[in-house]
């Protein structure tokens, strides 16, 4: 089980969004770099990045900021936020990306997810962000309508890397995760699955380990101090 350190981009800076909610910000960081060097020399592999900016604009915005990352540090790296056409994907790819993550598109016009799905083979994630069993887009702020297991069934049969699932209503809370949502996630399709939301103490990642996830990924919880990533690290290989 991979675990992966979060790092939200806004205005140039690591933030975090209280329950995806761009008028409730907290600022942890104002070098994004600093802070990645800071969870590779923790032990991270991979590291997991929003462009929270480019979510809410739907186009890529901190391509410097990641292009920077990706040419300092040997780390796997995931990226979503306003990744909405294919330019944009071949963009960020060119960059050195492990993969990227479609959420707003991906929801909002199937077909064309497929299609981008079969043109990059393994190297998208779905991004399925909801509350409840109702998924969210355009960087949480609208309702998509659409369910979250029954679309993640449909999108399981793509060639995509993996689903990113995020419980928007416990995004930021230290509340712990959505373990139940996220089982049944695992049981309902073939494809790994990455989960995201609450994640706070070493017993999340435990609890996490026994749904059957593929990677768990770790955000304000790092910020404050409440899990370390060399704890998750070391519990995600036992």
């Amino acid at each position: 089980m991979d675990i992966l350190p979060a790092i939200d981009l806004r205005g140039g800076k690591c933030v975090r969004l209280i329950q995806g909610r761009y008028d409730n910000q907290i600022t942890y960081r104002e070098n994004p770099l600093e802070q990645a060097e800071e969870f590779f020399a923790q032990g991270a592999q991979w590291l997991h990045i929003v462009d929270l900016d480019g979510a809410k604009e739907g186009r890529p915005v901190h391509t410097d900021v990641v292009r920077r990352i990706l040419s300092r540090l040997p780390m796997k790296v995931e990226l979503g936020g306003g990744l909405r056409d294919e330019e944009a994907i071949r963009q960020m790819l060119d960059l050195g990306l492990e993969r990227v993550i479609i959420g707003t598109s991906a929801v909002s016009n199937f077909e064309w997810f497929s299609t981008m799905a079969y043109k990059f083979p393994n190297r998208l994630a779905l991004g399925l962000d909801a509350r409840g069993f109702r998924l969210a887009a355009e960087g949480w702020l609208k309702e998509a309508g659409g369910d979250l297991l029954e679309f993640a069934r449909r999108a399981s049969q793509l060639p995509i890397a993996a689903i990113i699932y995020t419980d928007i209503e416990k995004d930021g809370m230290l509340s712990g995760p959505n373990l139940t949502r996220t089982e049944e996630l695992v049981k309902a399709v073939g494809v790994p699955i990455v989960a995201a939301g609450g994640v706070t103490t070493i017993q999340d990642i435990k609890n996490l380990k026994k749904t059957g996830v593929s990677g768990v990924i770790i955000g304000r919880a790092l910020y404050e101090g409440t899990l370390t990533i060399e704890k998750a690290i070391k519990e995600s290989k036992q």
